[in-house]
C-alpha cells in the first residue's frame, strides 16, 4: 500500500510512512535534510525543534520545525525532503517565521498507530 496519490506524486510506502513517527523525529533533531523544492531548488534544511502533543495507544500528535537558508522564501506546500536514517519522504510544510539565522517551517502531525503488526 502507498500514501500520496495526487498529480504523479511519487508514492511514500506504508513503511516510510510508519516510520515518520514522533520518537523517530524527536531522535533526529539537530539532523540535516535535503530539500527539494524543484528541479533547480535543492537546499539544506536543519532540523531545529520536535513538540510532542497528545499520544494514546491509537494516536500520536506533534510538530517539527525546520530551518533553512535565509535566501528560501519557500511557500506553504509540500516538499520533498531526504534524510539518511529516514530515506525520502514528502511533507506539508508552512513557513513560520523569518529572521536572521533563517527561515523556519512547520510540519504538524496528528497521525493513527497502526496496531496490526505488517501493517495489514
Amino acid at each position: 500500500m502507498a500514501y500520496r496519490f495526487r498529480h504523479g506524486r511519487t508514492p511514500v510506502s506504508r513503511s516510510v510512512a510508519q516510520a515518520l513517527t514522533g520518537d523517530a523525529f524527536a531522535s533526529l533533531v539537530n539532523s540535516r535534510f535535503r530539500l527539494i523544492a524543484g528541479p533547480e531548488a535543492v537546499m539544506e534544511v536543519e532540523l531545529i525543534e520536535f513538540k510532542a502533543g497528545s499520544k494514546s495507544v491509537h494516536h500520536e500528535a506533534f510538530s517539527i520545525v525546520f530551518r533553512a537558508p535565509v535566501e528560501a522564501p519557500l511557500e506553504q506546500r509540500i516538499y520533498r525532503l531526504e534524510h539518511e536514517s529516514t530515506g525520502a519522504f514528502e511533507l506539508f510544510l508552512v513557513p513560520i517565521g523569518k529572521s536572521p539565522e533563517g527561515v523556519r517551517y512547520e510540519a504538524v502531525f496528528n497521525r493513527v498507530i497502526d496496531q496490526i503488526p505488517g501493517g495489514g
